[in-house]
């Protein structure tokens, strides 16, 4: 069986959110592997909170090269999805390769990990039934991207629910990674 995990990403991903999961994932043995709308070195960003700021601040972080274009994915070559947060996910979802590889994920009942903005992705399936009684969590500022899913949000900074797996931002890493890791080695 395939050990390769898919992370779906491009220009202005969080760099925590995508370096972290990659790591973590080679750490446990899994070919993690980097996508994107073409393949290319992509331009990760850092956002953090400052006080006196009402959202979050963006500055340029690592350079991170993909390995495949969208195009050229075969979803049924991997076992699990990660899908990073970050400014990515606003302009990746109008890819029109994504629909269907987050679609395949959904149908086959793999695990799905979607962090901070990551949720905006979902948006690019035309059937929004897949989230209809489910329950999601993401950055704060995206509830109103979930509740138009026909989800319902979580309050909490994890959530899981079946094979979907949410966070809120990087901070929750640890918890996020645990349980996707978890629900990865709970289907093989």
């Amino acid at each position: 069986m395939s050990k390769q995990v898919l992370i779906v990403t491009g220009d202005g991903a969080e760099v925590l959110e995508v370096y972290y999961p990659y790591y973590r994932l080679l750490e446990e043995g899994y070919e993690a592997v980097i996508a994107s709308p073409a393949k290319k070195v992509l331009h990760t960003v850092v956002h953090d909170f400052v006080d006196g700021w009402e959202t979050y601040t963006e500055k340029p972080a690592h350079l991170l090269p993909s390995h495949i274009a969208f195009a050229d994915v075969n979803p049924s070559d991997y076992i699990g999805l990660v899908i990073p947060g970050g400014r990515a996910p606003e302009y990746i979802r109008s890819n029109e390769s994504l629909p269907g590889i987050i679609q395949h994920f959904l149908d086959a009942d793999k695990p799905v990990g979607a962090i901070c903005h990551g949720a905006q992705v979902f948006a690019a399936l035309k059937d929004k039934s897949y989230f209809e009684g489910r329950t999601l969590t993401a950055y704060s500022a995206c509830r109103l991207d979930v509740e138009q899913l026909g989800a319902t949000y979580a309050a909490d900074t994890l959530h899981v629910d079946g094979n979907l797996i949410s966070g809120h931002a990087w901070p929750d890493l640890p918890g996020f990674m645990r349980e996707f890791i978890l629900k990865l080695k709970s289907t093989q």
